[in-house]
């Protein structure tokens, strides 16, 4: 799986667009091993967490720590160019770009590996269609094979289950918790409450701010919940950039 992830640790963290934090001061530690939701409203820093622990984006201020050389990153689907002429096949293939490079050349055992990962996911026949012809939860199921092929001790997804029925949703989760019992750790942006509580013991409550992080139940108090609920609510576009210093 690569380097393993000690924990994944947030020191004083801001992140966030021309100095405009989207998510500010933030101190907390994931446990390696941790299969953890991050919630809270729309605009709370989510996504741009995501983005800062792969690199996409620079603190304003703080650091993370503890990051794997290895992560697998599912964005939100909606970030996914599907108009690309591209199969199933090529883009499950696209998570062995690290062992291969992106010029390689896919032998006879990498392809073996990618029809494994198209048949996990109940894709045979599918491998030749273009993306574009794709549901939703089909794509998913895709990139997911991606993720598989990508064999990283830390995974990230963004909003994994947009768009996706209920049978999809029940085998991608099945996938996440057997990739979490092998011992990597999972950070999933969710929004149904249901779904966290019933599959991620941990979660990450943030609303600019981190509300509350640890046990599930503890996290998804009506206090606390009342609290982000608020926050957001009251979040002004216009603020001021950040200066604190870290």
């Amino acid at each position: 799986m690569g380097r393993v992830v000690t924990a994944l640790r947030f020191e004083n963290l801001t992140l966030g667009y021309d100095r405009h934090p989207a998510i500010h001061h933030l101190t907390t530690r994931v446990e390696e091993g941790a299969m953890t939701a991050i919630v809270g409203p729309n605009g709370a820093g989510k996504s741009t967490l995501l983005k800062g622990i792969v690199g996409e984006l620079r603190p304003i201020t703080g650091r993370i720590e503890g990051v794997a050389e290895r992560i697998a990153y599912l964005p939100q689907i909606s970030e996914i160019d599907r108009s690309f002429p591209v199969d199933v096949e090529s883009v499950v293939a696209m998570g062995l770009w690290r062992e291969v490079g992106a010029f390689g050349r896919i032998g006879a055992a990498a392809r073996a590996r990618v029809a494994d990962a198209i048949a996990a996911v109940g894709l045979e026949g599918l491998e030749r269609r273009p993306i574009g012809a794709l549901s939703g939860g089909q794509m998913q199921r895709v990139l997911f094979c991606r993720l598989m092929l990508q064999n990283a001790p830390l995974i990230l997804l963004d909003e994994p289950f947009a768009a996706v029925d209920r049978r999809t949703m029940d085998d991608l989760l099945a996938l996440l918790a057997q990739w979490n019992r092998e011992g990597r750790t999972i950070l999933a942006v969710l929004h149904s409450f249901d779904e966290v509580r019933r599959h991620f013991p941990t979660t990450m409550l943030i609303a600019r701010e981190l509300i509350a992080h640890g046990d599930t139940a503890s996290v998804l108090s009506t206090e606390n919940l009342s609290r982000a609920r608020a926050i957001g609510e009251a979040f002004d576009e216009a603020a001021p950039v950040c200066r604190r210093a870290a």
